[in-house]
């Protein structure tokens, strides 16, 4: 048996050319990982997968059809998991999936649609719902991290008014969950403009009042922040810092709570705000 390894750049379109190449070549490959996180095994054979649109939707087609639309959904959410061994985890459950041929049925659940494919309520024949299985454990345990940091996201952006009637959060997650959030913030922004950036995989997710899209850069030029909004963050961090009781001061709580990775971009755990016009 050969050892094979497949190669992508590292989005959900490439993954999805991967396993393509997978079934046209007759292989298995012992690995699927993105380009930046190779790191080959002694006598392992590296094939690069080129990232090609068509082939990409005729895979997401595939899967819709043969094992249901929540099931591409929760491939999708997988793929934005920075672990490593992500493309492959993703590429054992597609090609367990496609071999069961058992769509995820949400026929009579309360929850029908809102799940996205996790919950196993009346579902006893779904793919998503063996967590038992080998493969399909590891796939809902990357599920659950995304889902997990999306969340933490919701809970911890904080916007910026900077002038010209922008609203700028800037973010760094352990996944690359700004396209799982942009529908979430839109809804409640409505027909204000507003940008999310990811400084970790460098990805702007843009809204401008009507429908929004993703950027990929690697650096932002951005205007001042408004006279107001320096002087709202100052009164939002002397407010913080008041209240807090210093007696049942418990870091070990606060870190569990609220991760330290994520602190830079949070204006209450900042020990000074640059352009501030009010003293703290």
């Amino acid at each position: 048996m050969i050892d094979i390894a497949y190669t992508y750049d590292g989005s959900l379109e490439g993954l999805l050319c991967a396993i393509f190449a997978s079934y046209a070549n007759k292989e298995d490959p012992t690995d699927v990982v993105s380009s930046t996180a190779l790191q080959a095994r002694l006598g392992q054979t590296v094939r690069e997968v080129e990232t090609d649109m068509a082939v990409a939707l005729r895979v997401q087609k595939g899967i819709c059809r043969r094992c249901g639309p929540l099931v591409f959904d929760a491939v999708k959410t997988a793929s934005l998991s920075d672990e490593p061994h992500t493309g492959s985890i993703v590429y054992r459950f597609v090609r367990f999936a496609m071999a069961r041929h058992t769509p995820h049925d949400c026929t009579g659940c309360p929850r029908t649609m809102r799940c996205g494919g996790l919950c196993t309520r009346n579902q006893k024949n779904s793919v998503l719902g063996d967590l038992a299985h080998p493969i399909v454990a590891p796939f809902q345990k990357l599920n659950r991290s995304v889902y997990n940091e999306r969340h933490r996201m919701m809970q911890f952006l904080r916007f910026e008014h900077l002038e010209g009637d922008v609203w700028f959060a800037q973010c760094n997650p352990a996944a690359s969950v700004v396209p799982l959030v942009m529908d979430w913030f839109a809804g409640r922004f409505n027909t204000q403009a507003f940008m999310i950036y990811d400084e970790v995989h460098h990805l702007a997710g843009v809204y401008e009042g009507k429908d929004w899209y993703l950027v990929k850069t690697d650096s932002l030029i951005l205007p001042e922040r408004s006279a107001e909004e320096r002087v709202m963050q100052a009164a939002w961090k002397r407010f913080y810092d008041t209240i807090a009781v210093e007696s049942r001061y418990n870091p070990e709580l606060r870190r569990q709570f609220m991760p330290k990775r994520l602190w830079k971009n949070i204006v209450e755990m900042k020990e000074t705000l640059p352009g501030s016009e009010i003293a703290l």
